[in-house]
């Protein structure tokens, strides 16, 4: 169901709903088929593969998840894997005994409390260890299609410079949005800003002057320039 306030606690304004449309319509058109770039079979795979993609490309992931995935090919084998292992096979990723770390424990948990299944629900997901709001959200988006916002640093970033929050805080921003846009519409949310952010919307240098939010008015950026 549809958050009906922001993270104010006020409801949103009819100007503020008709800007947001107004975007959304726009990185439509742009990216009418919006969707995860990251390579997976089922849904435990995006699970960890999303993990393995924090602070570097999908490229990058998609070049190691396929022999990651052929050794421990599941949540119960990697749970079981030698730790030392796994960092080896994660390495290109970055921060890789972070995330080995992560993916073990993750898929240790799964398995011994979920059967190996992962689950359809965001509370649930993030009694995961090494999971959060962003990836459980893109889990339940990509993988069951249900309604979620991840919130990473390309959408904290693209939506406070359009203007769309004001919020810092991942959670807040995902209530924010969640109150500008129907739940129908929140699937498609997340990857259609991320992937303008990558195309436009870079974090040190905007390409304002080919930028459709820029031309039509929708962006406050320029104004704070």
């Amino acid at each position: 169901m549809a958050s009906k306030f922001l993270s104010d606690g006020k409801a949103p304004t009819p100007a503020q709903r008709g800007k947001a449309r107004a975007v959304l319509n726009r990185l439509v058109r742009r990216y009418p088929a919006a969707q995860t770039a990251l390579d997976y079979r089922n849904p435990w795979q995006l699970l960890v593969s999303t993990v393995l993609s924090a602070q570097t490309t999908d490229e990058n992931v998609n070049r190691v998840t396929p022999g990651l995935f052929r050794r421990w090919p599941t949540a119960q084998d990697l749970g079981e894997a030698n730790l030392e292992d796994v960092e080896e096979a994660v390495f290109s990723t970055g921060f890789y005994r972070q995330k080995a770390r992560s993916i073990v424990e993750l898929s240790r948990d799964l398995t011994e409390r979920f059967g190996g299944v992962v689950p359809t629900d965001l509370e649930q997901l993030v009694t995961l260890r090494g999971v959060g709001r962003k990836t459980a959200s893109v889990v339940l988006a990509e993988a069951f299609d249900i309604p979620a916002i991840a919130v990473d640093t390309h959408v904290r970033r693209v939506t406070g410079r359009i203007g769309l929050t004001t919020q810092t805080d991942p959670a807040k921003i995902e209530t924010d949005l969640k109150a500008l846009y129907p739940t129908k519409a929140w699937t498609g949310v997340s990857m259609r800003f991320i992937q303008f952010g990558r195309d436009v919307c870079d974090a040190r240098s905007p390409r304002c002057e080919e930028c459709e939010m820029t031309r039509d008015g929708l962006c406050d950026w320029p104004a704070r320039s």
